[in-house]
């Protein structure tokens, strides 16, 4: 999944797991992944290459396809 700058709107770079960098702008960021149904940032789960995310308050797994995906600028 491609995702932009939210300052810029060009493409960011992985930098790890969960973090990525804008390089026009510089600026890093930190990736949160949010439920889609109640909207708490969800857990991320990684076995055997496979990454999937796990809701505490919906108590159950998460598609990677159903999640919320943000930019948070530290």
């Amino acid at each position: 999944m491609q995702l932009d700058c939210p300052r810029c709107k060009q493409p960011v770079i992985r930098t790890g797991p969960l973090e990525r960098q804008c390089q026009y702008c510089q600026v890093n960021f930190k990736l949160q992944i949010d439920c889609q149904d109640c909207g708490d940032e969800l857990e991320r789960l990684q076995a055997c290459g496979a990454v999937n995310f796990w809701c505490h308050k919906c108590n159950e797994l998460k598609s990677k396809k159903t999640a919320i995906y943000h930019l948070l600028e530290v």
